[in-house]
């Protein structure tokens, strides 16, 4: 019998500009890692901010955790997430920079830059008159783990950190589908520079494949140098 999927929800705090934050690509050994932010339409005071009546992010059936859906299935979500968003953002963060400071202060360094980019996004809209004048006042991040955001306008804005939460509410799975087909077509357009480590298919997570090349070829500089099969290298 088949195990019936809870639909996220689409607000953590309902009637609050509220920002939902996630990243792909902690794990590979290349590559950047990539993070989104999404902001859900959402009516307060009488106001319409973006639409909401028939919008398909509220209704979409697959739109959920990345992980759960295929890439064809993501590829088809990011351009509704996109369209039907009041705002978003999405941003990467380099090998180098994470060899430098790690994987997690550049995760969410990353998803601190996303969050500016989707504020810039909404400022725009707010400019053009396609929104009334908000601002962001609350982020939600999937995982356990964040540091202060500090807006555009100065404001430290709150957050919560929800583990699964790409599972549990509708701007971290908007946010994690951008970062992770973000990634991906990173990772496919890297691939034709450098077709013998095979990142168009392991999307340069540490595949059998993907080992063995390094081990004919060497690491490129899109190689994270402090992850252990690469770190390695660097003790002969």
């Amino acid at each position: 019998m088949a195990v019936e999927r809870t639909k996220p929800a689409p607000y953590h705090l309902e009637g609050v500009l509220e920002a939902g934050c996630d990243e792909a690509g902690r794990g590979p050994l290349a590559g950047p890692v990539v993070a989104a932010a999404v902001i859900l339409p959402f009516y307060r005071d009488g106001k319409n901010y973006g639409t909401i009546e028939g919008n398909p992010l509220f209704t979409h059936p697959r739109l959920t955790d990345s992980k759960q859906l295929t890439a064809k299935q993501r590829e088809e979500l990011r351009p509704l997430i996109m369209e039907h968003s009041l705002a978003y953002g999405i941003a990467r963060v380099e090998a180098d920079v994470i060899d430098r400071i790690n994987i997690l202060k550049a995760s969410i360094l990353a998803m601190h830059q996303a969050l500016t980019a989707a504020e810039q996004m909404l400022l725009t809209k707010i400019a053009a008159g396609q929104t009334p004048p908000c601002r962001l006042e609350h982020i939600i991040v999937d995982g356990n783990r964040f540091t202060p955001y500090t807006s555009i306008e100065g404001a430290v804005i709150e957050h919560d950190t929800i583990v699964k939460g790409d599972s549990k509410y509708i701007s971290i799975a908007a946010a994690s589908i951008l970062a992770k087909t973000e990634r991906d077509q990173i990772m496919i357009s890297l691939s034709e520079k450098y077709p013998q480590y095979g990142w168009d298919k392991n999307m340069a997570y540490p595949s059998a494949a993907h080992l063995l090349a390094i081990k004919k070829y060497g690491p490129t500089p899109h190689h994270r140098m402090t992850y252990g099969p690469l770190k390695e290298l660097t003790l002969f």
